[in-house]
This record gives C-alpha cells, structure tokens and sequence, in this order.
C-alpha cells in the first residue's frame, strides 16, 4: 500500500480563490477586509512566516498591514497598540505573530485582542466558544486539518482519532474539533505510556509534537489517515514533519506532506477567519 497524498497546496489555492470571491462581494458593498500584524522582532523564522501571509492576503483582495515593533518594545507600548486596532473600525482581524521577546507576556497580549478580531483563534472566548460548541473562530491550524479530513470525503464519525500533542494552539482545540464531528478521541503526549498501543488502534492520526519522526510505520494501523502538524529539521537542515513520512506512507493510507501539507492550510484558514470577521462587522 502506498498512502495518497493530501496536497495542502492545492486544497490552500481552492480556499484562497473561494476568499477571493467573497472578498469581492464584500467589496462591493464597501467593505475592504483587513487584516493587521504585528510583528515584535526579528526572529527569522516570523518573517518569512509574516511575508507569506500578507502575499497570501493579497493575493485574495484582503488588506494586510504588516507593523513591524522593535524587539525592546514594552508590554504596555504592544499593549497599547492592540488597544487602538480594536478600537479602529476598519481592521477586521489582529494577529500578533509568535513567539515573541521573552520579556513579553504572549497570553497577556492574546487576551488584550478583541475576541471579534482574534482570527488566530487563540483567544480564552475562542477557545471557550469551541469547548462548548458555539460559534467563533477556529484556531488555524486546527481549522486546516479538519478542511483537509473534508477535502478527501472522510467521515469522522465513529471512527477513533488519537492527536499526539495538548497544546493550546494545535492539540487541545484539534481534540475538540474531531469531538464536534462525532469522532471518539484520545490525546498522547509527553506522559502518555506506550504511545503505540494507542496510535496503532487510530483510524486518523495527527502529529502535532514538534519532534521528528515521533511516529514511525509500526506505529500506524494499515490504511489510517495521518495528518502531520510538526514543522523540524532534519540532519541536513531540510524542513520535515513529525512523521517519518518515507516509511508511514507505505502503511498509511492518506498522509500529509511536510512541507506542503498543513502549513499552506493554516495560512488558507487565517484568511476564512479575517474575511468571516469582516462579514460579521459588516451584517
């Protein structure tokens, strides 16, 4: 068996194009969604992250204004500027970008974001909202490996889900929403005994550690559906997953690339949730 390959590169163009028209109906009634960015610093890895979301947010018609803030900004200076963005009309979304200077206070300046201009999802009202089912915005990663569950037709329900991972920003919220489609979930992480004996009873499998080749072939039951979060580095310094993706994709029978598979999908959901956030100001 050789596993088929979910292109979140593709899946991320059909998302954008599906903005790019409601971007447009919005702008015909005088809306120009916009989204703000701040960047503290300047930690490499943040700005190619930051340049791809503003050419992915112009590239549909959305507005993006990228701030860049020196890495000795105070928390009341950053704290002050979220203030004015949610006091500005015109700005739909806000999204600081992490991590950021550890002089900073990152959940304090999460919270400082107007839950109706969190389209990170990272906001307790967000993560709040998920918990109990009602509506707000998806944390975008999360968000992208339900769209790419979606794009090949798989039907969550009764099936057994196992994430690797309890982080606020992927695990945790991934959890929830697997729940909310009718999955039967289970969470491993760092203290989970025997992590095998859980991931190869899974019918779908999300990676979401950040620690290379975490789930190996013997790991996977034949035919299940694994979705790779982790973004590392190999020996030679090239980008991969938390999955030894060479090897799991003999066993697997869907499985997502690194890169080109989640990490196009989070950029793609950031954009639904600024344009969501527009159309709901703008109802």
């Amino acid at each position: 068996m050789t596993a088929q390959l979910i292109d979140g590169n593709a899946l991320a163009a059909q998302v954008r194009s599906e903005v790019a028209h409601r971007v447009t109906a919005l702008k015909a009634r005088g809306v120009q969604p916009h989204l703000a960015i701040l960047l503290v610093g300047d930690n490499p890895a943040s700005q190619v992250y930051v340049r791809s979301k503003v050419a992915d947010s112009e590239q549909t018609g959305l507005q993006a204004t990228l701030e860049r803030l020196p890495a000795d900004t105070t928390q009341a200076a950053l704290l002050a500027r979220i203030a004015a963005l949610n006091a500005d009309p015109a700005v739909h979304g806000i999204l600081v970008q992490l991590p950021l200077p550890a002089h900073l206070d990152a959940q304090a300046v999460i919270e400082a974001i107007a839950p109706h201009k969190d389209v990170d999802g990272f906001h307790v009202a967000s993560a709040g909202a998920l918990m109990v089912g009602q509506s707000g915005f998806r944390p975008c990663t999360p968000y992208g490996c339900m769209k790419m569950l979606e794009s090949i037709g798989y039907d969550l329900r009764g099936k057994h889900a196992v994430v690797i991972g309890r982080s606020n920003i992927v695990g945790k919220p991934m959890a929830m929403m697997l729940l909310a489609a009718n999955a039967t979930v289970t969470i491993c992480h760092s203290a989970t005994a025997d992590l095998a004996s859980h991931t190869r009873q899974a019918d779908v499998i999300v990676a979401a550690v950040g620690k290379r080749h975490v789930l190996t072939a013997g790991m996977v039951k034949p035919g299940a559906v694994v979705i790779d979060v982790g973004m590392n580095r190999d020996d030679a310094g090239k980008l991969c997953g938390d999955v030894d993706f060479d090897r799991v994709k003999d066993v697997a029978g869907w499985i997502t690339p690194v890169p080109g598979g989640v990490g196009p999908m989070t950029r793609a959901m950031l954009l639904v949730n600024t344009l969501e956030a527009a159309e709901r100001a703008s109802a």
